[in-house]
């Protein structure tokens, strides 16, 4: 599987008999255990989905600087804070990204999606803000991958982001020479860890 699937399109499912039976038995409804359902299905059908990274592994953020200046210590320090909760944010199933500048939290992505929790974040520090996304701590890889793409660079650099901190070797660099190129460009550092 492969695309992105926007979380509000769950709530716009028309499904025949046989997925109105599989959703039935859903406790929750959100994308993963929606997917999981699906791929359960497929599954008995012996259809089994592989990792979405699949052919895509020279793909993955490896770990270390990948983009742009090394950052400074207070930068660092906002990686580290992001990070940890980032990472409580993703156990709970929240989101997977979160804007943080000078020790402070600014925003935290939700149901709304990576692009509108940067812009808001952005938005809310004028400038020099520092992005986090991670992968939950049970990363589905067949269907749910952190993705950061050209899409989230110009986002990133309308919001005068300064530092993407990303998962190394769960997250996506989609267009990975065009997403480094910009990143230069804008001036905006991205590092996996």
């Amino acid at each position: 599987m492969a695309g992105q699937i926007a979380p509000k399109n769950l709530f716009d499912l028309r499904p025949d008999v046989k997925a109105l039976v599989v959703l039935a038995k859903l406790k929750q409804r959100n994308a993963e255990s929606i997917f999981t359902a699906i791929a359960d299905e497929l599954g008995k059908a012996d259809v089994h989905l592989l990792p979405a990274t699949t052919f895509l592994e020279k793909d993955l953020a490896a770990n270390g600087l990948v983009a742009g200046a090394k950052l400074s210590r207070a930068e660092e320090d906002d990686v580290d804070l992001g990070w940890n909760v980032a990472k409580e944010m993703a156990r709970l199933d929240i989101g997977q990204t979160i804007i943080v500048k000078n020790g402070t939290v600014l925003a935290v992505e939700a149901f709304e999606g990576t692009n509108d929790a940067i812009k808001r974040g952005g938005a809310l520090a004028r400038e020099g803000a520092v992005m986090i996304k991670v992968a939950k701590p049970k990363q589905d890889m067949r269907f749910d991958v952190p993705v950061i793409g050209v899409e989230t660079l110009k986002v990133a650099t309308e919001a005068k982001l300064r530092v993407i901190a990303v998962e190394a070797g769960k997250t996506l660099l989609l267009e990975r020479d065009k997403v480094i190129d910009l990143a230069q460009r804008s001036k905006i550092s991205i590092v996996a860890r």
